[in-house]
């Protein structure tokens, strides 16, 4: 029987409390992560680039970052993108000019985009990338409540051709909606037909106004 407050016998709102805090502490560590993550790999990326022809992927490959500001409140949002595609893992792209190809992990060329992939998107308003603002955007949404409305749209490319695919599921991680906090994550998963490397595709993240606010790549070739 528990009479008083002790460590371990939380009850009610503390326990409550305790698990929204644990909630928030998990996704502050994961998100910190992704940041290191993207930025290392990038400065990886390009210091193997200009070094060697080769360029792997792995299972979660970074898709770049941008920063943007809410009109009128001033308000900086960073966006950080991660592609999420596990059959990646080890594939090579091997620069040779027009004879450029993408080598699977057993050594086997790739002809086709795997056909499951996800992108995850952190949106914060935390400086969480040391870049200025690329643009601005209008909006009279709380900033909080803007990236709780986010959308996005997934355009396939192929040559000059252009098509949309929607999202087989868009999840919000981390955090729930209902606690107030200043950033949000979101997994954007797709699930394709068989497509060519030779194809490339653009994950435009939409603003709750239906406006373009900015766009991660991912392309192979």
């Amino acid at each position: 029987m528990c009479n008083m407050p002790q460590a371990g016998c939380a009850t009610g709102p503390m326990k409550g409390n305790m698990k929204a805090l644990k909630i928030l502490n998990n996704s502050i560590l994961s998100n910190l992560l992704v940041a290191a993550i993207c930025a290392f790999a990038l400065a990886a990326s390009a210091a193997s680039a200009a070094s060697s022809p080769y360029t792997g992927f792995h299972a979660t490959t970074p898709a770049g970052y941008d920063v943007l500001t809410l009109k009128p409140t001033g308000t900086e949002v960073s966006f950080l993108g991660l592609i999420e595609c596990p059959e990646l893992e080890g594939v090579q792209h091997v620069s040779a000019g027009m004879d450029a190809m993408v080598i699977s992990a057993d050594g086997t060329p790739l002809r086709h985009f795997p056909r499951n992939f996800s992108f995850r998107i952190t949106a914060s308003l935390r400086k969480t990338v040391l870049s200025g603002p690329s643009g601005e955007v209008a909006s009279s949404e709380n900033p909080q409540d803007f990236l709780l409305k986010l959308k996005f749209n997934l355009k396939a490319y192929d040559g000059l051709a252009v098509h949309q695919i929607e999202p087989e599921s868009v999840q919000m991680i981390g955090v729930p909606a209902d606690i107030p906090y200043d950033e949000r994550v979101y997994r954007v998963s797709f699930s394709i037909d068989k497509m060519p490397v030779t194809n490339r595709f653009v994950l435009e993240v939409i603003s709750p106004n239906d406006e373009r606010l900015t766009r991660f790549h991912f392309d192979l070739l």
